[in-house]
């Protein structure tokens, strides 16, 4: 058994094709070649069949990669391959010391060597896992709030990843925006979904981007940008395909007069006289069961109209993200989350447009008159003196944003509009605020800016502060950066936040 010291090092390498079959020195100490696994590319390679080991005499080696021999490298490596070499002793022990034996420093050097091995593998292991940095506060099982364990799979499947307020993994969703029709010239974001007007396909949005030529999305210059969700255009077809292939089957299957020939008053009816062949019919039930499939995959996404939130599918099966119906009692489009329904489209009933009072907006005299305003009554007349800039102009609101610096924050919306918040390094609140009463209908932007060294800020809402389904604000986690949220007061304790636009420097 080779004696030399197991160093300090990480066992693993990664080299590029460069050298071709190698020699790829590699500088971690093995015991033997078994102890080493190797990737060309992704694949793993057998020892002897695909790659060879030469071992130093200080335990490290190096490794030459065998082409054509029968396994799994078709051809020389070239720089754009990769080649892996890592350590991959089995954990196991396969000997033991005997009671009262020879107990010799060879075999004793043998296993601790192997120990230290296994200890380097599983650090090396552990470095490529992803995990929580070591100057995160405590674990939940040491009496802090830091805890990595993934989600149960069955409340995961399906979702993304994301993090709540204490930084730990929990479930996100995977549904975005519902759009309504796809038209050019709109910025759409990822996960965002949106309906092909030619032919009612629905749509998701993989990439961000603004949308530009025309439709249908499936030519689309922009194609690659969107996922198929649902499929309407293949099931109208398959529709059509199956009634066009029952109309063939029903008329193979017609028995004319001139097919039954009477002679003496004997009548012969041949088996050729009758025309129902078995590859029509056999169209027609494939065809057939296609669109009866299609229709239903549509049914069970689509579930039509209903006065109320639906619990189940159309078939009672169990409701999956991405499912619409239309809400007959509110003539909204709904959309599920995954967890809840949510509203996806709105009727513009109500919504100032032409067609209301304002319908003869291009004559300024024509549109007051239709909504009632009278200059000088009810309508302030207009200053010259503003042209001539010899007037100051009174806002009730501070248009210069107000700004704070803390880790406790009670926002003054009596006084300002806008806000600009310096954030304490860790932890930060938002507080109850005390003054927006009275101010519904405000609208602003409230600015935070990450402390410019130290722990990335964290943020955490009074119940007055609402988000979208109550996840929060998620802010950067970079020094210095700058995150902009809008905000709307509601009502009293009611403060609606926008999603927040992360990142800028």
């Amino acid at each position: 058994m080779a004696d030399y010291n197991i160093n300090a090092v990480t066992r693993r390498k990664v080299f590029s094709g460069s050298a071709g079959t190698g020699p790829y020195a590699f500088t971690f100490e093995i015991l033997n070649s078994g102890d080493l696994a190797v990737y060309f590319n992704a694949t793993k390679l057998t020892l002897t069949t695909d790659f060879t080991v030469a071992i130093n005499a200080n335990g490290t080696g190096a490794v030459t990669i065998v082409v054509n021999g029968g396994g799994n490298v078709p051809q020389t490596p070239v720089s754009a391959d990769q080649i892996v070499v890592v350590g991959a002793r089995a954990i196991e022990r396969v000997t033991d010391f005997v009671t009262a034996g020879d107990l010799l420093a060879s075999s004793l050097n043998e296993q601790l060597d192997a120990l230290t091995i296994f200890d380097q593998q599983v650090a090396e292991e552990a470095k490529r896992t992803m995990r929580a940095p070591v100057f995160d506060p405590a674990l939940a099982e040491d009496g802090g709030v830091i805890d990595m364990t993934l989600p149960a799979k069955a409340s995961r499947a399906g979702k993304t990843l994301a993090f709540d307020t204490n930084g730990n993994p929990t479930v996100g969703e995977d549904i975005g925006n519902w759009r309504g029709n796809w038209a050019a010239g709109v910025s759409f974001t990822v996960r965002d979904l949106v309906k092909d007007a030619s032919n009612s396909n629905v749509y998701r949005v993989n990439t961000a981007h603004t949308s530009s030529g025309s439709t249908p999305i499936k030519t689309n210059t922009d194609a690659a940008k969107f996922d198929l969700v649902v499929d309407a255009e293949a099931a109208g077809a398959s529709a059509t395909a199956a009634a066009a292939s029952a109309v063939d089957a029903a008329a193979d299957a017609v028995l004319t007069a001139a097919d039954v020939v009477s002679t003496n008053a004997d009548v012969v009816l041949t088996n050729a006289d009758v025309v129902t062949t078995g590859d029509n019919v056999t169209a027609a039930q494939a065809a057939q069961a296609a669109a009866e499939l299609a229709a239903d995959n549509f049914d069970d996404t689509y579930l039509g109209a209903k006065s109320s939130d639906p619990t189940v599918d159309n078939d009672g099966g169990a409701l999956n993200a991405g499912d619409l119906y239309f809400n007959t009692a509110s003539n909204v489009l709904k959309v599920y989350n995954g967890s809840a329904w949510q509203v996806a489209a709105v009727s513009t009933s109500g919504l100032l447009a032409a067609a209301n009072n304002l319908s003869d907006l291009n004559n300024a005299g024509t549109a007051r008159t239709n909504l009632g305003l009278v200059i000088g009554t009810n309508v302030q007349a207009f200053d010259a003196d503003i042209v001539a800039k010899d007037v100051t102009n009174v806002f009730t609101k501070a248009q210069v944003p107000s700004t704070y610096t803390g880790s406790a924050l009670t926002l003054d919306f009596d006084t300002y509009q806008n806000f600009i918040i310096t954030l304490a390094a860790g932890a930060n609140t938002l507080a109850a605020p005390s003054t927006e009463a009275g101010n519904v209908g405000q609208t602003g932007t409230i600015i935070f800016i990450n402390p410019s060294s130290g722990a990335a800020a964290t943020l955490s809402l009074h119940a007055d502060y609402e988000t979208v389904g109550g996840a929060g604000l998620t802010i950067s986690a970079t020094n210095n950066a700058y995150d902009v949220v809008p905000y709307v007061i509601k009502a009293d304790n009611s403060i609606l936040l926008g999603a927040p636009q992360l990142g800028f420097a």
